[in-house]
């Protein structure tokens, strides 16, 4: 009987933990954390101890599924693809390639290939309707990060291990394990903050885990950060406490600023935060004062009518206290696998390259919103999405009005889905594509050791081999792309391979000036040990910021060199890197970019619109991640989830009883739902997490379907969104309430 033990790298989350698993005679049989990785340190979470789980569940595909007379038939991978090409070439020949669109999940920037080769395969569609989770939850930081620093790419992070105030409003690390702004043991580090006397405050509608933690909760109303933020800012003005912290030369815009917040004074705004002027300005002066602050916003202030404008803000803040780029504020990681770059300026960052057909809705980050994806699949003209290609995603649970997605993925004339079972969104499909286990592909977390709070890099090689019969998600996704570019089905993803690295290599060494000019051939022998995503990430690290250079810097990196060190590579704390990355015309941080200072508008209208009585939020759970990890046991263990929290004065109010059912109804749906009385929420909040409700006909999740659960997205509206971003509102939803017998 074999045994070892592997390290790895978990993918589960942005926490990016060390692992130790025991596999024994080719299974994965226990996961533990790894008390040498230089991150994590041994921490681990409920989702990374149950990775081994989801790697053995006999749920998850491991050959492709076609479907024939109604039903799911198993087939071979080649007889799979050629399906693949019978469904959607006609369609586009027929109709053009903006008839098939992509949706895109989240668990895609979690794997080296939803990096790296997902983009050959859209560029070969040749779509504009391309779709992904970021315009559910996130992209308004890209989007305010974009125009101010001149890069998406470029997101300012809380250096959490040095501060000495941490403001955290709408996010809770404790449950979700960080997001946009990736370190482990969330728990452990913001107690290192208290014991170093520093000072933690949470501003959230709820009294999550986190806020229990904190030294103070100030319970704001859902949507309420922007008006906040705003009033702290002409607090700072107003009392003299501006402190640029050196950046005076780096920073435009500082005057414009003190012109917009001038209408929303403490005063102003306490009706729409629900909290006392007084307490505004406290806050703001314990900001100002500390030896090192910084604020961090995230779902709560990225899901809400106004989340672009809070997510400049908050930079804003950051900025005009002194903490922007400095240890212990608001810095910027330098991941390993990113090329150097010292000289600022650049050419920006903008919006608005094209619209989507039906509501002219603008382009961001080359796709265009979820909030009008089913207006794209419904309404009949050219450029109608008549076929879908979805990646690791379930639009049926994780997009607003879910009882409209499941009626447009049924009129679809094809589907095509990656993915490893058969959910509430792949059951329709015509066609589903399986990648290998997670335990069975290698790990580097080009998506967040860009979002580190602390500079690290690791490589984890896969702990079991990829069975012969299975395909990595590289593979497959290049093989789609080689059926759109019209290869076929038979083409072989080993020869687009070649030719990708080849494109790499061949640019970098193309350079006059470059010292890899004309060492085309000599760099390709060098990377001719590795393969796929490794050959890429080998390249990336060589000539990236800490890269060995092809022999440039021999004490540089290169993949082996992490092979070398399973555990992590520490670089070191965050370090000021302004004004080198900028990469807007002016070379400086533009605090007051013309997009946002437009919608300022829009958020000083808003002092004086009505409110609703009831409004819905979500809320996050330790042992889930969005909806993509219901069917794991272990993880189900525990209370029901889906539960509607409400505040005890609400629940007198409407009659509602501990235990209970209520029937809550927004503009798009109706559920009814167990009711938990709590004094967790404030007044006019009613809390429901999202993510449930998998037990549907033909769902292929035993454990799922068991537990089965309420999906909160038929109560989010898909009509409601940031007009900047066009992120999908998610919390503030307007909702009746109801007793049931």
């Amino acid at each position: 009987m074999s045994e070892y033990t592997a390290i790895r790298t978990c993918p589960l989350c942005e926490a990016t933990c060390g692992l130790e698993i025991d596999v024994k005679d080719g299974v994965a049989v226990k996961v533990r954390g790894d008390k040498e990785d230089v991150f994590s340190k041994g921490y681990l979470c409920p989702k990374g101890a149950a990775l081994h789980e989801l790697h053995n569940d006999p749920d998850r595909l491991r050959r492709p599924l076609v479907k024939k007379n109604g039903e799911f038939v198993e087939v071979s991978w080649q007889e799979a693809f050629e399906a693949v090409e019978a469904g959607l070439l006609p369609l586009v020949e027929k109709y053009g390639r903006d008839a098939v669109g992509a949706y895109l999940g989240n668990p895609c920037v979690h794997t080296m290939a939803g990096i790296l080769a997902l983009r050959p395969m859209l560029k070969a569609i040749g779509s504009k309707n391309m779709f992904s989770a970021s315009t559910v939850d996130q992209i308004p930081k890209q989007v305010s990060s974009g125009l101010m620093f001149g890069s998406v790419a470029n997101v300012a992070l809380p250096d959490i291990e040095r501060t000495h105030f941490l403001l955290i409003l709408g996010a809770n690390p404790l449950e979700s394990n960080g997001s946009l702004a990736t370190a482990p043991n969330w728990p452990g580090r913001l107690r290192a903050i208290k014991d170093r006397g520093g000072r933690l405050i949470v501003v959230d509608p709820i009294k999550t885990r986190t806020a229990e933690l904190a030294h103070e909760h100030l319970a704001v109303k859902p949507g309420g950060d922007a008006f906040l933020l705003m009033a702290m800012i002409r607090v700072l003005f107003e009392e003299n406490l501006v402190d640029l912290g050196g950046l005076d030369d780096v920073l435009n815009g500082v005057e414009e600023i003190r012109a917009l917040c001038q209408p929303f004074a403490p005063e102003a705004v306490s009706q729409r935060t629900g909290l006392e002027p007084d307490q505004i300005r406290k806050l703001t002066r314990e900001l100002a004062a500390a030896e090192s602050a910084v604020v961090y916003g995230r779902m709560g202030t990225c899901t809400v009518p106004f989340g672009a404008l809070t997510s400049w803000l908050v930079d804003v803040v950051n900025a005009l206290t002194g903490n922007l780029d400095k240890p212990g504020g608001a810095m910027f990681a330098t991941p390993a696998h990113a090329p150097k770059k010292t000289k600022a300026g650049g050419k920006g960052w903008s919006l608005g390259r094209w619209k989507s057909r039906v509501k002219g809705l603008h382009e961001v980050m080359g796709e265009l919103p979820v909030c009008t994806l089913c207006d794209e699949m419904e309404t009949p003209g050219d450029g109608q999405i008549r076929a879908l290609i979805t990646v690791a995603s379930n639009p049926v649970i994780a997009l607003p009005n879910a009882a409209r997605m499941e009626k447009c993925l049924e009129n679809l004339d094809f589907m095509v889905s990656v993915d490893w079972y058969v959910t509430a969104s792949t059951r329709h499909a015509d066609v589903i594509l399986p990648p290998t286990g997670p335990l069975s592909t290698g790990q580097y977390d080009f998506g967040f050791y860009g979002l580190s709070v602390h500079n690290i890099a690791n490589y984890s090689p896969p702990v079991i081999p990829k069975p012969e019969d299975e395909l990595d998600k590289w593979e497959i996704l290049y093989k789609l792309a080689m059926i759109f570019s019209g290869q076929g089905a038979a083409g072989d993803p080993a020869a687009m391979d070649e030719f990708i690295i080849s494109m790499m290599v061949g640019g970098a060494c193309k350079r006059e000036g470059s010292p890899l000019f004309g060492k085309q051939d000599e760099i390709l022998q060098a990377l001719s040990k590795y393969k796929g995503m490794e050959r890429m990430l080998d390249f990336m690290l060589r000539t990236g910021c800490h890269g060995e250079g092809f022999g440039l810097n021999p004490k540089g990196l290169s993949l082996k060199t992490l092979l070398d060190n399973p555990h992590g590579l520490d670089l070191g704390h965050l370090e000021p890197r302004l004004p080198g990355i900028l990469k807007t015309p002016s070379a400086k941080v533009e605090l007051a970019p013309e997009v946002l200072v437009k919608d300022v508008e829009r958020l000083e209208q808003a002092l004086a619109s009505p409110q609703d009585d009831m409004v819905l939020v979500g809320r996050r759970h330790i042992r889930t991640n969005n909806s993509w990890l219901p069917n794991i046991p272990s993880l189900l263990k525990g209370p029901p989830r889906s539960v509607l929290q409400v505040n005890p004065q609400d629940a007198d109010r409407l009659g509602l009883k501990q235990g209970g059912m209520a029937e809550i109804e927004s503009r798009v749906g109706k559920l009814t739902v167990p009711v938990e009385i709590t004094e967790n929420l404030r007044q006019g909040v009613v809390s429901l997490p999202h993510g449930w409700g998998h037990d549907l006909p033909g769902v292929r999740m035993k454990a799922a379907r068991a537990y089965g659960g309420i999906n909160s997205n038929f109560l989010t509206d898909d009509q409601a969104f940031d007009p900047v971003s066009n992120n999908s509102v998610l919390n503030g939803i307007p909702v009746e309430v109801r007793a049931l017998d």
